[in-house]
């Protein structure tokens, strides 16, 4: 269960978020726990979580360890900060930052190379789920930022599907459209990878995941965890998303 929390919150806020929370998943051993706060809360969420189970990631890093290139965040920094997650890919990267699936395999590849585990994201737009092209979409998504990837690569990434159109809109996949979507992607890894990758390889569900919907999502089988935003802001939110 990851939570994106994109750009809100300071350090006080995410010092105060960790208070709240880690007593209400102190007990929590069945799935892994990331957050992914702005880069600037990194250092605080690292310090709050210390000697807990709940791991700290990045929103995104750039491909380059270093260099002239104001205003990025190379994945060096990111681990000597602590976290040990990073974003890929994420709808609102490609739709408001100009990420591509080219650029998505380059921060992947960066983020293996200093050793982060990349929630690599893929997912339609509105207007091709209802044009019928969502495994089309998925497939060049994959085949172009993800497959080029060796099979020791991807067996250490993590896939995120989250349709474009339930991002922080309220609306949200039915259980079986996210688990048909799910079925799609991990069809690929097998035909990539083989059969004991596509078992392997977990895939989570982003797109207005909420404690009231979160059990229907689980249920289906396709579905590995969750890549929540909004409601990962909130510490007793999130908590019952993990405990569902």
């Amino acid at each position: 269960m990851a939570g994106n929390w994109k750009m809100y919150k300071t350090p006080a806020e995410t010092k105060a978020f960790f208070d709240a929370f880690l007593p209400l998943v102190a007990e929590s051993k069945h799935c892994e726990v990331a957050i992914c706060p702005p880069f600037v809360n990194i250092h605080a969420a690292v310090e709050a979580a210390r000697g807990t189970r709940v791991g700290v990631g990045a929103q995104n890093l750039y491909w380059k360890n270093e260099g002239a290139f104001t205003g990025e965040i190379s994945g060096p920094m990111i681990k000597a900060a602590g976290a040990e997650w990073a974003i890929v890919g994420h709808s609102e990267r490609r739709q408001f930052f100009g990420e591509t699936d080219a650029t998505v395999l380059e921060r992947t590849k960066a983020a293996l190379a200093c050793g982060l585990r990349p929630i690599v994201c893929v997912g339609e737009r509105l207007e091709e789920r209802e044009g019928g092209r969502t495994e089309t979409v998925l497939a060049e998504q994959f085949g172009s930022g993800i497959a080029p990837l060796d099979a020791e690569s991807f067996a250490k990434i993590v896939i995120a599907y989250e349709p474009v159109w339930a991002i922080g809109t309220g609306k949200t996949a039915t259980p079986e459209m996210a688990a048909d979507a799910h079925r799609s992607l991990r069809a690929l890894v097998i035909a990539k990878y083989g059969a004991a990758a596509g078992a392997a390889v977990r895939i989570l569900y982003g797109g207005s995941v909420k404690p009231d919907n979160v059990k229907g999502l689980m249920a289906q089988p396709e579905i590995d965890g969750a890549l929540v935003g909004g409601a990962s802001l909130d510490a007793g939110s999130f908590a019952s998303i993990v405990n569902f």
